[in-house]
């Protein structure tokens, strides 16, 4: 029974496959097996290979599918394996910084953009935020006031510049000098303008042995006139003043002339005008027009004995020359023309006495070369050389007064952090006249001019200077004058302002036995009430010192003046 059972399952199984194989051999078509490749097991849509013609292929509704696109595959793609990698913690350096914030590796952010007109946010106040800029030609302080941080009046916004979309208001200059003169505007040019009227009393003010005391008033004038250019400068410096006593001196008892005028008013004024033509950037051309009126000082041994008045005496001159900057050197050179001319004497008893042998012309020239060393360090040589050519060949004494000479002197001048500021000059001075019988006249040449800023409200200055004057005294070539002068002032206000001043010198009349030395001692209080008016009180104690008797005197005066200015 099991026998024939499964003969009969075989013979079923016979009987199916070989009709199979009999079609198989009549189609006469090759079988052929499926390759197996890589993509066969990918997640792709329609990866494995199929032929042109298959039912199989992919429609094109299939190819515009969105599922189907590269990028959304690429995004499907498994996360590289970590295995065997070295794990990294913690976040990159900037990881999380805008463009505009805050990055530790120090690269350059985006600046944020404002359309025209738009408030720009202002920096916060703090470290790392800049100052405020600060003009070039405003001073530095060297301490805050106390009214900087008192209680002000509070200014409308407009004002205070606090206006959004306003443009920032121009910085102002810092105000050295807040009881000074404004003065006003006529064109281009800032006009300013003074007179100060004094009153007060001389002990000796002939200078004489023995002394005669009088009271005196003085008007002293003032006119000051700046450019206000861009290229191009012109100045205007005039000062005056004349000094009037109330009565003449008294004669002497015994009928012998004083060694004073009986008038002893004196004038004087000194005034320049000064331009500049800026050709170029380092090329200047400078001329300058000058005006010198005065008299011989008192107690002078070129004051004539027996005068009625003092003769007065004018030096016009001018200056033109050339200034260039090579870079750090600087070179500078005129040519000066002066005249000095001497009104007549005017004597006790009517009579007058010329004074031409005395009137001369002046003609030289100057350079001067200068190199900046290093900021506030400009050391220079300076040259200078004259001729003098008198009216009258013989003087009354019968001396030829031509001569020629000159000086030379080096210096520098420096600024050190705005304390110690000025120049200072050492050299030698010379002059030779026609007349032999007449002494060269040299001598050290010292000019120096320093203001040392102690602290913010004292100040001290020091003043030198060398002259070389013609004289009238027979056999006598000339006058070498040395003048040195102290000064301090110290504000106990800024309304209120004391000043102290000492000067000395030496007066060497070569050729002659005399040598004289004058002292000065003086102390000043100045009281600003306002811009416009202020008030000076002075005492002053003068001193002559002679080697020849009879001629030291000495002198106390008291003067209190008001000074009205614009």
């Amino acid at each position: 029974m099991g026998a024939a059972t499964g003969r009969n399952n075989r013979a079923r199984v016979l009987r199916a496959a070989l009709p199979c194989l009999a079609l198989i051999a009549l189609s006469g078509t090759a079988a052929q097996a499926q390759t197996v490749t890589p993509d066969l097991f990918s997640s792709r849509r329609a990866s494995q290979v199929t032929s042109p013609d298959s039912p199989l292929r992919r429609t094109s509704a299939e190819v515009n599918d969105p599922l189907a696109s590269p990028k959304l595959q690429d995004d499907e793609k498994r996360a590289p394996s970590r295995i065997g990698q070295i794990p990294k913690y913690g976040l990159p350096a900037a990881s999380g910084a805008a463009d505009s914030g805050y990055d530790s590796l120090n690269r350059k952010r985006k600046k944020p953009k404002y359309y025209p007109a738009q408030a720009r946010p202002k920096p916060p106040v703090g470290p790392g935020s800049p100052p405020p800029p600060i003009a070039s030609n405003t001073p530095l302080r060297l301490s805050i006031p106390p009214s900087e941080s008192a209680n002000k009046t509070r200014l409308a916004p407009a004002m205070a510049g606090t206006v959004v979309g306003q443009p920032p208001r121009k910085r102002l200059r810092i105000d050295d000098d807040p009881f000074g003169a404004v003065g006003d505007y006529a064109g281009s040019f800032l006009i300013k303008s003074a007179v100060e009227l004094s009153g007060g009393y001389d002990t000796n003010p002939g200078r004489l042995v023995p002394a005669q005391a009088k009271p005196f008033y003085v008007i002293a004038p003032e006119f000051l006139a700046v450019s206000d250019w861009e290229r191009h400068a012109l100045v205007a410096d005039l000062r005056g003043s004349f000094t009037g006593y109330g009565s003449s001196l008294t004669p002497n008892a015994d009928g012998t002339p004083l060694s004073a005028p009986l008038d002893i008013d004196r004038p004087n004024f000194i005034g320049h005008v000064d331009g500049r033509l800026d050709v170029s950037r380092d090329t200047r051309l400078m001329a300058q027009g000058r005006l010198f009126l005065s008299t011989d000082n008192p107690g002078s041994p070129n004051v004539q004995a027996g005068m009625a008045k003092y003769p007065i005496y004018t030096t016009v001159g001018t200056t033109t020359g050339v200034d260039q900057t090579f870079n750090r050197l600087q070179v500078s050179a005129g040519a000066t023309v002066d005249r000095t001319d001497y009104t007549n004497s005017r004597l006790t008893d009517g009579t007058s006495t010329t004074n031409d042998d005395r009137n001369f012309n002046q003609y030289g020239g100057i350079g001067r070369v200068s190199y900046d060393l290093k900021p506030g360090i400009k050391p220079f040589v300076e040259v200078q050389g004259d001729s003098r050519v008198h009216d009258v060949k013989l003087d009354r004494s019968g001396f030829a007064r031509d001569s020629s000479g000159g000086y030379v002197k080096g210096g520098t001048s420096f600024e050190f952090s705005r304390l110690l500021t000025g120049e200072i000059a050492v050299g030698y001075a010379a002059r030779d006249y026609v007349d032999p019988r007449l002494n060269r006249l040299e001598g050290l040449l010292v000019s120096s001019s320093l203001v040392w800023t102690a602290t913010p409200l004292t100040t001290a200055r020091f003043y030198s200077d060398t002259t070389i004057t013609e004289t009238t005294l027979p056999g006598t070539s000339g006058v070498l004058t040395h003048i040195y002068t102290v000064e301090v002032d110290h504000d106990f206000r800024r309304w209120l302002t004391a000043i102290g001043k000492f000067t000395w010198g030496s007066l060497d009349y070569q050729g002659n036995p005399r040598r004289d030395k004058i002292y000065t001692l003086s102390g000043e209080a100045l009281y600003k009430m306002n811009r416009n008016l202020w008030l000076r009180g002075t005492l002053r104690r003068d001193w002559l010192d002679s080697n020849l008797p009879g001629n030291s005197t000495a002198s106390t005066v008291v003067m209190l003046g008001v000074r009205v200015q614009n």
